[in-house]
């Protein structure tokens, strides 16, 4: 019979402690055989990074182009003096090249130069 503590409640001696912990850990790797893994999260495959991969580029394309757009008005508006106009300009320039260059990265827009005539 387990032993009273000083805060009134049993008293857990140390084999019973570990005892349980064995216990816990034997549930827990019947768990990852069960669910034919060795636990954890699985690894990620190769077509899940090339996603992400993907996704970072085309949210840098449209990010780069934004900042750019906004650098050169807020450059071009230090230079002139014309405070707010040039940056709200270049800023949806900027906007307006970045998706444009997300579709031509996704495959939806056709890149500067290229033709549909079939080569000869």
């Amino acid at each position: 019979m387990a032993r009273e503590s000083s805060d009134g409640g049993p008293e857990r001696s140390d084999d019973d402690l570990s005892g349980r912990l064995d216990r816990l850990d034997k549930a827990l790797s019947r768990h990852g055989t069960e669910k034919g893994g060795q636990g954890g999260t699985p690894p990620i495959s190769t077509r899940d990074a090339q996603g992400f991969a993907r996704a970072f580029r085309l949210s840098s394309e449209l990010i780069a182009g934004v900042v750019v757009g906004g650098g050169l008005g807020w450059a071009l508006d230090r230079w002139l003096g014309t405070t707010p106009l040039a940056m709200i300009v270049f800023l949806l320039l900027g906007f307006a090249a970045g998706v444009l260059n997300v579709m031509r990265v996704a495959g939806l827009a056709r890149h500067p130069g290229q033709d549909d005539r079939p080569p000869l």
